[in-house]
């Protein structure tokens, strides 16, 4: 453990130094993103019809801070404590859209919105604060605040944003299809373009969250739908069950650990 100044043009104030917190960005890592994604929405509504919106969103939350606080008691990244946290994520930020959605009666056309404007506001504090947004500089407390609270902006987005779309025309197969080619579209540009690796790294980890969920709601939900009708419950177990196989190799193998990346 060492101590270092975060940024120069700061007060010089001693911040204690991590290693890094998230995992490296590799294809497991947007398998298993796409994964949470799905198995956070139909887990999300599993749990609201089994224990009704109130006491789903009251153990949602519970089983977040827990996660989170696992999460930040530790010094480095660990795979199952990480994705653990992801996962509460993915379900806690589709509970928080649906509530507006369903309980409060707030159009997804309007919280969509709404979220992108938190997501912004998280960014803008992020970047003023630290002079940077990219995850290869989590390693201080602070940036990992920054970090989990924009993770939580970008899920409640991303629901508002796959449900608006199923609700307008797309359905939830078109969705999927719609998504997808979003998502390829920033990997492209930063490949081929001039976009930064971070706001392409930012822009694809929104899309995964409704190109997932809709494509777990194209399984689960009924042919009245649109859906294949194959349940929640089966989903949400299948889906659960290929994050901790992926996450246990991960865990073994440390394929997505981080190597050393400058700030």
């Amino acid at each position: 453990m060492t101590t270092e100044h975060v940024l120069d043009d700061q007060p010089l104030v001693p911040v204690r130094r991590m290693a890094n917190k998230v995992p490296e960005v590799t294809v497991y890592f947007w398998i298993i993103k796409v994964l949470t994604t799905g198995m956070g929405e139909t887990a999300s509504d599993l749990l609201a019809r089994l224990l009704g919106p109130v006491p789903a969103v009251a153990l949602g939350g519970i089983a977040l801070a827990v996660a989170l606080a696992v999460q930040f008691a530790l010094r480095q990244y660990v795979a199952w404590a990480y994705w653990t946290a992801v996962v509460m994520v993915s379900v806690f930020g589709t509970m928080a859209a649906d509530v507006l959605h369903v309980g409060l009666g707030v159009p997804y056309a309007v919280s969509a919105p709404a979220f992108l404007a938190v997501l912004a506001v998280v960014f803008v504090l992020w970047y003023a604060s630290e002079r940077t947004l990219s995850i290869h500089s989590i390693r201080t407390r602070r940036r990992e605040t920054f970090y989990w609270a924009a993770v939580l902006a970008t899920f409640a987005l991303g629901t508002a944003a796959g449900d608006l779309t199923a609700g307008i025309g797309f359905g939830y197969l078109g969705s999927v299809a719609l998504f997808a080619a979003a998502m390829c579209e920033p990997a492209l540009t930063h490949r081929f373009g001039s976009l930064n690796a971070v706001p392409a790294f930012w822009i694809a980890y929104v899309i995964t969250r409704p190109l997932g969920a809709s494509l777990a709601d194209w399984m689960a939900l009924g042919h009245a739908r649109g859906g294949l009708g194959l349940g929640l419950a089966p989903v949400t177990l299948a889906w659960t069950a290929a994050i901790v196989g992926f996450v246990g190799y991960l865990a073994v193998s440390q394929r997505n650990t981080q190597v050393h990346h400058s700030v």
